[in-house]
C-alpha cells in the first residue's frame, strides 16, 4: 500500500493528492500535523534519502527560527527540529513500500515510480 505523508492544506501536497487521484492511484494520507511523524520514521527516512532532503529550509517555519537554529550541521539536530516542528518535513513523502521513498512532487518521477 502506498502512504503521502504531508501536511492536508499544503499546496504542494493538493498537487500530489490530485496527481495520484488522477491515476488511480490507491494511497493512505499520514498528516504530520494531526498524526506527527516519530523519531523512528525520521530516523528511517533520513537512512534512506539523507536528512538535507527531509528538512524543508524554505517553508516560513525553518524561515521564522532564530539563526542559531537554522545552522543545522547533523541529522540529530534536524529529526530534533522535524520533531518539534512537523512543518519542516518536506512534503509530500511518498512511500510507495519496499524501501522506496520520494521527497517532495515532480510529476515525472510519480509517474516514473508508479509504473
Amino acid at each position: 500500500m502506498i502512504t503521502i505523508y504531508g501536511i492536508k492544506n499544503c499546496d504542494t501536497m493538493k498537487k500530489a493528492f490530485a496527481f495520484l487521484e488522477k491515476k488511480g492511484v490507491a494511497y493512505d494520507f499520514h498528516d504530520y500535523k494531526s498524526k506527527g511523524a516519530g523519531k523512528v520514521l525520521l530516523e528511517k527516512w533520513s537512512k534512506k534519502v539523507g536528512w538535507e532532503t527531509l528538512l524543508n529550509r524554505a517553508g516560513m517555519t525553518f524561515r521564522k527560527l532564530p539563526d542559531k537554529d537554522k545552522k543545522v550541521a547533523d541529522e540529530k539536530k534536524a529529526i530534533a527540529l522535524m520533531i518539534a516542528q512537523p512543518s519542516m518535513i518536506k512534503r509530500p513523502v511518498l512511500d510507495l513500500g519496499g524501501g522506496k521513498l520520494l521527497v517532495g512532487f515532480k510529476p515525472e518521477e510519480y509517474t516514473a515510480a508508479l509504473k
